[in-house]
């Protein structure tokens, strides 16, 4: 078990950003991305008076997570669920309102230390990669089954993957002589498919169609498009929130969520802007924090890094 999936992501960042709205006894603080429990353990550290709820899809984080806060008791509630399922949650532990919410996206330390997830494409594995194996299907799946053109989208618009036809014919060429099963293949016939120049910037090659995957496996993205809204509409007037995310995808669908919420709805030219149009949260960051140098050199998962922040500062207008 390596030391650094204990190291959670710009932790002190994240909790001196929600401290203001979880002093005050009985605030409720929902860790959306409960993973190994880092930023839920600290939280109930750093806030005696809070009661925490989190959320995981991932069974065996639960349980791992279970164990690690077991010393709080009741103050925390673990629940098994998909963070877009939070209104529903909230909605059956009786909770309207809350007063924090953290998230913490991308993969959980954990998947990416455990190699038969198949997450990591620096070992092999089955090719997996989902987040709630009792669900869904895996990226085995996708790869042997998508249509092409279905494909090279998923490439470009998760992965950010300029050579996503490339790839895509040749996944397409050699599924057909074998299935994939495990993920050394793929990035062996990532390596061989790439030209040159492209495989000597930025890292592993088969880093991109891996995040691709990964997203398209879990619907990641469609899951944030939904959750995010959710969770600022469960904030309580004065609560906040903040987002810890490690791609670019994830940070601009937190950034139009923010701005919409920060922005006049007023239609344009209006002498006073009534109250049902003013703007319902406050940004708390200046464009997205990125982590310190001394925490990139400490954890090197903390590099991608972009926090997010907004404080809720009035009511939905009815």
């Amino acid at each position: 078990m390596s030391q650094s999936r204990h190291v959670p992501v710009m932790l002190q960042r994240c909790l001196d950003m929600l401290a203001p709205a979880l002093t005050e006894p009985g605030a409720v603080v929902v860790d959306c991305t409960l993973g190994l429990g880092g930023h839920s353990e600290a939280l109930l550290t750093q806030f005696p008076d809070a009661r925490l709820v989190a959320l995981d899809r991932d069974k065996e984080a639960l349980r791992l997570s279970g164990e690690r806060l077991a010393p709080f008791g009741d103050r925390a509630t673990l629940v098994h669920a998909v963070y877009d399922e939070l209104p529903d949650v909230l909605d059956r532990l009786g909770l309207p309102r809350v007063q924090g919410v953290l998230f913490d996206l991308g993969v959980s330390s954990m998947q990416l230390d455990e190699a038969d997830r198949g997450f990591a494409y620096a070992q092999d594995a089955p090719l997996d990669m989902r987040m709630d194996q009792t669900t869904g299907i895996g990226a085995a799946e996708v790869l042997n089954t998508y249509p092409p053109g279905e494909l090279v989208r998923i490439l470009r618009a998760y992965g950010e993957e300029k050579q996503a036809k490339r790839i895509v014919s040749a996944i397409v060429r050699e599924r057909a002589k074998e299935p994939f099963s495990n993920s050394a293949r793929l990035v062996e016939l990532i390596r061989d498919s790439l030209p040159q120049a492209a495989k000597r910037t930025g890292g592993n090659p088969a880093k991109r169609t891996f995040q691709a995957l990964r997203i398209e496996v879990n619907g990641e993205l469609t899951v944030l498009e939904r959750a995010i809204p959710a969770a600022v509409k469960a904030l309580a007037v004065g609560g906040r929130i903040a987002v810890l995310s490690y791609h670019s995808l994830e940070d601009r669908l937190v950034k139009q969520v923010f701005a919409a919420g920060a922005a006049t709805t007023a239609p344009p030219g209006l002498p006073v802007v009534p109250e049902r149009y003013q703007p319902r949260l406050k940004l708390l960051t200046r464009g997205a924090e990125l982590p310190t140098e001394e925490e990139v050199a400490e954890n090197r998962r903390a590099a991608p890094a972009r926090l997010r922040g907004a404080q809720r500062i009035r009511e939905d207008a009815v």
